[in-house]
């Protein structure tokens, strides 16, 4: 399936940061509606402030579920993996990039809830 169109409705820049492997359209049981889920991973390619010498890629954290704007009145959802880098010597020592695309303490993309902040609606409510 070809996910380029995709670009055009998600966070900006996060493509480049992102491969988009799964899309489901689903039925959330919670509300009851129809749901978009849009899968990525994080690219295999080091934060500019650690050296690929130092570091390996050793899989993926958990997956998050990040609310982004609905498309045709339907919720979507990125359910986000990030790589898990550890170093080559020193096993005890793990680094992640850090993206500004998620609102600090809260699970809507930071787009999403700045605009709720704008209507005067609380994001912090739609985070469970």
């Amino acid at each position: 399936m070809d996910f380029s169109i995709f670009s055009s409705f998600l966070p900006e820049g996060l493509l480049s940061h992102f491969d988009i492997v799964d899309f489901k359209e689903l039925v959330n049981l919670q509300s009851k509606k129809d749901c978009f889920y849009i899968y990525l991973d994080e690219k295999n390619i080091l934060a500019k402030d650690f050296d690929s010498n130092e570091f390996e890629s050793k899989g993926f954290y958990e997956r998050a579920l990040i609310q982004d704007f609905p498309i045709r009145g339907k919720a979507v959802y990125l359910g986000i993996r990030r790589r898990r880098w550890r170093n080559k010597t020193d096993k005890s020592i793990e680094v992640k990039s850090d993206y500004s695309f998620i609102a600090e303490g809260s699970k809507l993309t930071a787009e999403l809830s700045d605009f709720l902040k704008d209507t005067g609606r609380d994001p912090r409510r739609y985070d469970k």
